[in-house]
């Protein structure tokens, strides 16, 4: 079992066609387009429309990430969605998007780690594919965070947009001969090591205070303070806590097989704040040149920021065989992670 290799054999994503520019959002709140931007890096951001939920985002992304690897829905044995925004929290969004692909061998559930979700995901598919329970997993991160923002809140809802980001997941025999051919299922990336943390005691740093059993059932009350929306708690401290960890789980994944984070082609982190990011870069000694940024055009879409931009690099062809790359996040929880993969 030790001997099993891991790799991705497939990605995709999937953006609404709607954007809301800066420009949008100047005619509703007090801000401007150069005031977002210089803050956050976030000129524009995909909106989902009413009538598409979580799962039909991630329904998208799944199939764009079969399509690539050759893989069926017949052939899918575990979903694990990482998601803070469902479609509903019974069923979960992983049974949902397990009936809509009709996948009707594979086992779904969701998993919650906010903006850190596909780096939890992969670690959990990981174990299961290591110990031979399946062979195909598929790990998706969907997000519908326009539905949880109070749109009055100039500082944080300037931040948020919805997506979907996949990766499929393929256990490897050392005796396997599909690596690197051209069948399908082909083995694109190995995953070389999955590192994730948490620290429940500064969870209240970003949170979302409504929809649990503390504020059920949902009243009046809760609703008219907006306890059903996403709060940014303590900023400058999450901040500073932040761009720490995005650099030591960096750190971490480089440091665990032997190279340098120099040595990586690509960092491809959250896509959290342009300021984060460039502090983060500062911290680990490389040029922003290496960190691969969709904030501009996508906005931070919490859990599906990392698999978006993998997906975007992979088909446009920014990653090339024999590069490593590394996946970095931090988010609500708080939990931070990383990963390594050898293209």
């Amino acid at each position: 079992m030790s001997g099993r290799r891991i790799g991705i054999v497939g990605t995709g994503s999937y953006l609404p066609e709607r954007v809301l520019s800066n420009f949008d959002l100047e005619k509703v709140l007090n801000t401007s387009d150069e005031w977002i931007y210089q803050r956050t890096g976030v000129r524009e951001r995909r909106i989902a429309d009413p009538d598409v939920n979580t799962s039909d985002l991630a329904r998208e992304a799944s199939l764009r990430a079969m399509e690539m690897a050759g893989i069926s829905a017949k052939d899918l044995e575990l979903i694990v969605m990482a998601t803070i925004t469902p479609d509903t929290c019974c069923p979960s969004g992983a049974n949902w998007l397990e009936a809509k692909l009709g996948a009707q061998k594979a086992v779904s559930f969701d998993i919650t780690a906010a903006c850190c979700g596909f780096i939890f995901g992969l670690s959990v598919a990981e174990q299961y594919l290591k110990t031979g329970a399946f062979k195909n997993c598929l790990v998706v991160a969907s997000e519908v965070m326009s539905r949880c923002q109070d749109w009055t809140d100039r500082e944080n809802c300037i931040l948020w947009g919805d997506g979907a980001g996949a990766a499929l997941l393929r256990s490897f025999d050392q005796s396997e001969h599909s690596l690197h051919h051209s069948n399908p299922g082909r083995m694109m990336g190995e995953i070389l090591s999955i590192h994730i943390h948490s620290d429940g005691k500064n969870g209240e740093n970003l949170l979302m205070p409504g929809g649990g059993s503390r504020t059920t059932p949902i009243s009046y009350e809760s609703v008219d303070k907006k306890l059903h929306t996403l709060k940014m708690i303590k900023a400058n401290e999450s901040v500073r806590v932040a761009v720490k960890r995005f650099a030591e789980a960096a750190e971490e994944a480089a440091s665990s097989n032997g190279i340098e984070v120099s040595d990586a082609k690509w960092i491809i982190p959250h896509q959290a704040n342009i300021r984060i990011l460039q502090q983060m870069a500062k911290r680990l000694g490389i040029s922003m040149e290496k960190v691969y940024l969709t904030i501009e055009k996508y906005g931070n879409i919490s859990s599906a920021t990392i698999p978006i931009a993998l997906d975007e690099a992979v088909r446009s062809g920014s990653i090339q065989k024999g590069d490593h790359v590394i996946l970095t996040g931090f988010g609500g929880g708080l939990t931070w992670g990383s990963s390594l993969i050898r293209w």
